[in-house]
């Protein structure tokens, strides 16, 4: 199993390399697309280098989420708290983008460690925009002030698509619809999912949520859209407790969370490449075993040199039908 790291590994090396040559003064365009459908664009001149404007297009929102300015609810406090000492939010954003940063990178500090610290934060602004809302509600399960009890809300993670958050008191339940365009990818995850809830239940992972997999939508779910809960792979709980979310573990778990889906297909992408490859190992050594079974006569028929005919003229054919005649 692999997990997906938060920062951004391309905006990260962008940012490192720009700060390297800040004296150099070189122009900056670059536009990228990583998983779920998150565009960025970052963008510096020659005159102001230590100036760059940091775009973000999140995925297209489902009808069943609520988005404020066009960011989820809690964003633009979170980006505030994370990067209120070297950037500034551009109202409105560029054209096509949900978020527009202007960065100064004059302002970061000094010591190389929380340098680096903060540039990774910056790479991170994926998990700081998306993950707010979800982040809010489980601080409020710690401090045991959870609201609106009961009640689903859902957040989005995908194009179209969205996972839901079903708080309680002591709890919080989070469901995730797994939905699959290719039929192949639908039943490997659906197998996949089936094992992820039993190795839940091994004896060295009772500290990790709980987890659930049905066909059928969890009965959490009987307000939200129908048109939410199509779902051709079943439904995936989790159930989180205070404990796995104290302190340090926010973080991971609001992460983790946030890309479970790109979890699965990722590595449901992956079993399909290994059973690929297996195939074609299969194949290979069906095809060498039918070559070493081939008869030797039929070998040898094949070593054998060719036999080359002589054409003969019109006067060898007579002088030879003449020869037969005299015998």
């Amino acid at each position: 199993m692999i997990l997906l790291q938060s920062p951004s590994r391309y905006l990260l090396q962008i940012l490192s390399n720009r700060i390297q040559s800040l004296e150099k003064g070189v122009e900056l365009d670059c536009q990228w697309v990583e998983f779920d459908d998150i565009r960025y664009h970052i963008q510096g001149s020659v005159k102001n280098p230590n100036v760059l404007l940091l775009s973000v297009s999140l995925p297209i929102p489902p009808p069943e989420t609520v988005l404020f300015g066009g960011l989820p609810l809690g964003a633009l406090e979170a980006i505030k708290a994370a990067y209120s000492v070297v950037a500034q939010i551009l109202d409105p954003p560029r054209d096509g983008f949900n978020l527009t940063l202007k960065l100064n990178l004059a302002k970061l500090p000094p010591d190389e460690e929380h340098k680096h610290a903060l540039l990774t934060k910056i790479a991170s602004v994926r998990e700081v925009v998306m993950g707010a809302p979800l982040r809010e509600v489980l601080r409020q399960l710690v401090t045991r002030t959870v609201s609106d009890l009961g009640k689903p809300v859902a957040l989005v993670h995908r194009p179209n698509e969205s996972f839901f958050l079903v708080p309680q008191v002591d709890k919080v339940t989070v469901i995730f619809p797994m939905r699959f365009s290719d039929s192949i990818d639908t039943v490997l995850a659906t197998s996949f999912l089936q094992e992820f809830v039993e190795a839940r239940r091994t004896a060295g992972l009772n500290n990790a949520p709980p987890c659930l997999w049905s066909p059928s939508p969890p009965q959490e779910l009987k307000e939200a859209f129908t048109e939410a809960l199509s779902a051709n792979a079943g439904f995936v709980s989790f159930v989180i407790f205070s404990r796995h979310v104290e302190g340090r573990k926010l973080d991971r778990t609001v992460w983790n969370l946030s890309t479970f889906h790109a979890y699965v297909n990722y590595h449901v992408k992956c079993s399909e490449c290994f059973m690929h490859t297996r195939m074609r190992r299969q194949v290979e050594s069906l095809i060498q075993a039918l070559d070493c079974a081939k008869p030797d006569s039929e070998k040898a028929k094949r070593n054998s040199p060719s036999r080359s005919f002589k054409r003969m003229s019109v006067k060898d054919g007579n002088n030879s039908l003449g020869s037969r005649s005299w015998k």
